[in-house]
C-alpha cells in the first residue's frame, strides 16, 4: 500500500512540475474554456461550491461538475451511474435490502449503520431527507431536467446545511427563464425500457413571473429472475414531477419556489446467494446433522443457476415516495449586500421486503407488509424432505401489518447574508441554519427472520419478530466564511487570496425502539433489545410499551476551514487548505445495553494541496487539475455485534444479543487527478484518476470468541479490528473518455460520438475483518453514445446509447452477514442499450 502511495505521490509531483513549469505554454484561459474554435467542447461550468456563482476552475476546492449535456452523454439516470467517473467516489447499496439505496461515499467517508450521511445529497441547496433503516436520501428520479450536478470532495463543515465529513453532491434543478421553450423525450431499450421525460418553460409575465414544469416516467424490467415467484427483481419503475416558479417583482427581489414529488414502486432487489455459515447454523461440529444437507444443496443450486437468477422465500418489493417544497428568496440590499432565505419542507416514506440470503430457506430475510402471502413450499418439498401438501408454507407473519419502514418529515430554514467589500477584494457569507427531521408516523417491521431447516414448513416452529421505532434529529448552526484578496493591500498581491470559515453546530438526536418475538405455541411476547431484552411481557400488556426503550444524545462542535490560493499566472491556480468536518452521532435501535443506545459523532481533519491549470502544448489546449490530501479521522462509526447478560424477573440470568456502533480512528490519504486535451477542434480526450489508502490506528469491539487482529480472544474480551481493510475506500479509480465530432454535414445533423471507459479497483465492503465475500472484485465498464442533434435544422435530437457494452458481470454490494448465517451479493447491471428521441421547441 505504501509503495502505491509513494508512486501516486511521485505522479502528483510530476504533473505539478509540468503544470507549474510551463509558463511559456500558458495561453488565455478564457479562450481555452470556450473551446478554442471547437464546436462541441465542454465549456466551464458555473458552480456554487462556495454558495456563490464561480467558474469551477477558479474555486480552490476539488469539484467534479456535470452539465446537462454531459449527464445525457453518460446516460446518467441514477446515483450508481456516476460510479467510476468521479475521483474517490463510491456508490452502492452498501449491503442493504433495497437496490434503491445508492449511497455515496467519498474518500472513505460514508453513511454508516443507523447514522447520518457522510456525503449529503442536496437539491437546490437543501439537504434531501435521509431515512434511518435504509441509507436512503430522497427518491429515484433526481436527475431529470438539471441545471448541473456538482460533486464536492472533502469536509463540508462551514457553508452547507448539514455537517458532513466526506463531501456533498449538489443537484440544481433548471430554473425558470424568460424564454418560452421546452422539450419532450422518449426512450426505448432492452430490458423493456420505456421512459418519457419532458419540460416546458413559460414566461407568464415577461421578466416578472416565469414557470417551468418538468416530469418523467421510467419503467425498466429487472435483470435477476426469481424462479420461485416468477418475477424479475432489480427492476425500476417510478414517476416524478417538478414545478418551479420564479417571481421577480423588482430588480432587487426574486423568489424561486420549487415543488417536487416522486413515487417509486418495484419488485425489490435480487440478492445472489454466496454461501452459508454452517457453523453458525449448527452444522460445523464433528457430527453433521442430516438437515445440514439442505443448506449445502441450496448453495450448489445458486452456483448452478448463476448470478442472474435467484430463488427467494420473500416476495420482495420496494416502495418509496417523497415530496417537498423548497423556497429561495433573494433581496439585494445594495450593490454589495444580498440577503437570502432558503426554507424547505419535505417528506420521505419507504417500505421494503428482501430475502437477504437469496434462497428458499428462512435464514436472513426482511419483510413487512400485509399484501404478501405466505411462501408456498409445496413445489420445493423434495429439496426439504417434506410432504407436498397445501398446508406446508412458511409463515411470513405479515397478516394485517402495513407500517412503513421509515416515514419522516423534514423542515429546514437558512438565513444568509452575502456581500462584497473593499472594492470586491473581500467576499463573505454569514448565516444561520436550522434542521428538524422527525417521524411523520409510526415506523414498524414484522418478519420471521430465521427459521431452522428442521422446522421448515412447521408454522409453530418459526418465531415472528416485530419492531416499532422512531428517530428525531434536530440541528442548529451559525456560520461565516470569507475570502480576502491581498490585492487590497498591494497591487503586487492581487493574485493571493485567503479563505477562512467557521461554524458552530448544536445537535440533538432522540429515538425510541420496541422489538419483540412472539412464541408461536404460547403467544407470549419476549423483548429482543433494550434494557428489557430477554424478558417476557406479562399477559395483557402491550409489548410495544413493555419492550420500549429510548435515549437522547446532545452534541456540539466547531468546524472550520483555512486556505490560501495563489495564481502565479492567469491559467494556473495553486492552493492549500486545512478543513475540519463533523458528523453527528445517532440512536441505536438494536441496543441491548444502556451505554450503547446512542453513539458519538465523527470528526475529520483534512490537509489538502493542489492546483488547477489551463495551458497549451503548441496549439493544443490542455487542462490538468490535481490534489493531494491527508485526513485524520476520529470517532469513526462502525457497527458490530453486541451482547449483554440480562437478569430476568424470576432472578435467572439470560444472554441477549444485539448491535452496537463502535468508535475507530484512522488516517486516509490520496491523490486525485483530472485532465483533458483537445488535439483537434473536433476531438476531446480526457479522464480522471484517484488513488486512496486508509489505515486504522485503533478499532476495538467486543469478542464473540474467535481469532481477530490481536489473535485468539475469548468471549467478552476486546477484539482488535485494526487490521481490517478500510470500508468503502477504493484504492484506484480511473476514467477515460473521448468525444468526437463526426464528419457529417451540419445541415444534416450535428453528430458526436462519446466513448467512456471506467475502471474501479477491488474494494472491501465490510466494517470488520475476515468477512467472507466482502472483497468486491475490480471491474471495468465501457459505455458509448452516438448523438445526432438538430436533425435537418430542427429541434429533433436522436441518441443511441449503450452502457456496460462488454456485458461485464460484477458485484456492487455484499450483505456482510456471514456471522448471521449467510452471505449474498447484488450484481451490477448487465449490458443495456437503447435509443432516445428528443424534440426541443421554443427559444434555444
Amino acid at each position: 500500500m505504501m509503495k502505491g502511495m509513494r508512486g501516486a505521490a511521485l505522479l502528483l509531483g510530476g504533473v505539478a512540475a509540468i503544470a507549474i513549469g510551463a509558463p511559456a505554454l500558458a495561453q488565455n484561459s478564457t479562450e481555452n474554456a470556450q473551446g478554442s474554435g471547437g464546436t462541441f467542447a465542454s465549456t466551464d461550468i458555473v458552480v456554487t461550491a462556495q454558495r456563490r456563482s464561480e467558474r469551477a476552475q477558479d474555486v480552490p476546492i476539488v469539484i467534479t461538475a456535470f452539465s446537462p449535456e454531459t449527464l445525457s452523454r453518460k446516460n446518467v439516470t441514477q446515483p450508481q451511474d456516476l460510479y467510476g467517473t468521479v475521483p474517490s467516489l463510491v456508490s452502492g447499496a452498501q449491503g442493504q435490502g433495497s437496490r434503491d439505496v445508492q449511497t455515496y461515499s467519498i474518500r472513505g467517508q460514508s453513511t454508516g449503520f443507523l447514522a447520518s450521511p457522510g456525503v449529503q445529497l442536496y437539491l437546490n441547496e437543501v439537504p434531501l431527507p435521509s431515512s434511518i433503516s435504509l441509507n436512503l436520501q430522497g427518491a429515484p428520479g433526481l436527475f431529470i431536467d438539471p441545471e448541473n450536478v456538482q460533486v464536492l470532495s472533502g469536509p463540508q463543515g462551514t457553508l452547507f446545511g448539514r455537517n458532513t465529513t466526506g463531501g456533498a453532491v449538489l443537484l440544481q434543478a433548471k430554473k425558470p427563464t424568460n424564454n418560452f421553450e421546452g422539450y419532450i423525450e422518449g426512450s426505448l431499450g432492452n430490458l423493456n425500457l420505456r421512459s418519457v421525460e419532458g419540460a416546458i418553460n413559460v414566461p407568464v409575465v415577461s421578466e416578472k413571473l416565469m414557470v417551468r414544469v418538468a416530469g418523467a416516467y421510467y419503467d425498466r424490467r429487472g435483470f435477476t429472475r426469481d424462479l420461485v415467484w416468477d418475477k424479475w427483481r432489480d427492476d425500476a419503475h417510478y414517476y416524478t414531477g417538478r414545478i418551479g416558479i420564479m417571481f421577480q417583482p423588482t430588480e432587487q427581489l426574486n423568489n424561486y419556489l420549487l415543488v417536487y414529488g416522486t413515487k417509486s414502486s418495484n419488485n425489490g432487489a435480487g440478492p445472489i446467494h454466496q454461501g452459508f455459515n454452517l457453523a453458525a447454523l449448527g452444522c460445523g461440529g464433528p457430527s453433521v446433522p442430516a438437515f445440514c444437507a439442505v443448506y449445502t444443496r441450496q448453495t450448489e443450486i445458486a452456483k448452478q443457476i448463476g448470478p442472474r437468477a435467484m430463488r427467494g422465500d420473500v416476495d420482495a418489493f420496494s416502495d418509496i415516495s417523497s415530496w417537498g417544497a423548497i423556497n429561495t428568496t433573494a433581496l439585494e440590499l445594495s450593490d454589495e449586500l444580498t440577503l437570502r432565505n432558503i426554507a424547505s419542507y419535505q417528506r420521505l416514506k419507504d417500505n421494503y421486503a428482501a430475502d437477504q440470503d437469496g434462497t428458499p430457506l428462512q435464514v436472513f430475510q426482511l419483510s413487512q407488509n400485509a399484501r404478501f402471502p405466505n411462501f408456498p413450499i409445496a413445489g420445493l418439498a423434495d429439496e426439504f424432505g417434506l410432504p407436498a401438501t397445501p398446508g406446508n408454507v412458511y409463515n411470513n407473519a405479515t397478516t394485517g401489518f402495513n407500517l412503513p419502514r421509515d416515514y419522516l418529515k423534514q423542515f429546514t430554514e437558512e438565513l444568509q447574508l452575502q456581500g462584497t467589500m473593499l472594492d470586491q477584494h473581500l467576499t463573505f457569507a454569514v448565516g444561520g441554519f436550522y434542521y428538524d427531521a422527525k417521524p411523520a408516523g409510526l415506523w414498524g417491521s414484522r418478519s420471521v427472520q430465521f427459521c431452522p431447516a428442521p422446522l421448515t414448513g412447521q408454522v409453530s416452529g418459526c418465531v415472528a419478530s416485530d419492531g416499532r421505532s422512531g428517530v428525531s434529529n434536530r440541528s442548529k448552526a451559525l456560520y461565516g466564511q470569507a475570502t480576502f484578496n491581498f490585492g487590497a493591500l498591494s497591487p503586487s498581491l492581487e493574485s493571493l487570496r485567503l479563505t477562512a470559515g467557521y461554524r458552530y453546530t448544536w445537535d440533538r438526536i432522540s429515538g425510541f425502539s420496541s422489538s419483540w418475538a412472539t412464541n408461536p405455541s404460547t403467544g407470549a411476547f419476549t423483548c429482543s433489545f433494550g434494557s428489557p431484552a430477554g424478558q417476557t411481557a406479562p399477559t395483557g400488556v402491550d409489548p410495544a410499551v413493555f419492550c420500549n426503550f429510548s435515549a437522547t444524545l446532545k452534541s456540539k462542535a466547531p468546524t472550520w476551514t483555512v486556505g490560501l490560493d495563489y495564481r502565479p499566472m492567469r491559467d494556473l491556480l495553486v492552493y492549500a487548505k486545512v478543513s475540519r468536518g463533523y458528523k453527528s452521532g445517532g440512536f441505536n435501535t438494536f441496543a441491548v445495553r444502556p451505554e450503547t443506545q446512542t453513539f458519538a459523532p465523527e470528526k475529520l481533519t483534512t490537509y489538502e494541496a493542489g492546483f488547477k491549470s489551463d495551458w497549451r502544448l503548441g496549439d493544443v489546449p490542455v487542462r490538468l487539475n490535481a490534489t493531494y490530501y491527508y485526513s485524520d479521522y476520529t470517532g469513526i462509526q462502525r457497527p458490530g455485534g453486541d451482547f449483554a447478560f440480562i437478569t430476568l424477573p424470576d432472578g435467572s440470568v439470560a444472554g441477549a444479543g444485539g448491535a452496537a456502533i463502535f468508535s475507530a480512528e484512522a488516517t486516509i490519504q490520496g491523490v486525485e487527478l483530472e485532465a483533458s486535451i483537445r488535439p483537434h477542434p473536433d476531438v476531446e480526450i480526457g479522464g480522471s484518476m484517484s488513488y486512496a489508502h486508509g489505515k486504522y490506528k485503533s478499532y476495538d469491539t467486543i469478542s464473540f470468541g474467535g481469532s481477530y487482529c490481536n489473535g485468539s480472544v475469548p468471549f467478552g474480551g476486546v477484539a482488535d479490528f485494526r487490521c481490517a481493510p478500510f470500508q468503502f475506500l477504493v484504492p484506484w479509480i480511473y476514467n477515460i473518455y473521448g468525444n468526437f465530432k463526426l464528419p457529417i454535414p451540419e445541415n444534416v445533423a450535428k453528430s458526436t460520438l462519446y466513448i467512456n471507459y471506467s475502471h474501479v479497483a477491488g474494494q472491501y465492503s465490510a466494517p470488520g475483518p475476515f468477512e467472507p465475500g466482502a472483497d468486491l472484485e475490480a471491474n471495468g465498464r465501457l459505455s458509448a453514445s452516438l448523438k445526432f442533434a438538430e436533425i435537418r435544422g430542427t429541434g429533433l435530437d436522436l441518441t443511441i446509447f449503450g452502457n456496460n457494452l462488454l456485458d461485464k458481470v460484477y458485484r456492487i454490494s455484499n450483505t456482510n452477514s456471514f456471522g448471521s448465517g449467510s452471505v449474498a451479493s447484488l450484481y451490477g447491471e448487465p449490458r443495456t442499450y437503447g435509443v432516445k428521441l428528443r424534440y426541443r421547441f421554443g427559444s434555444r
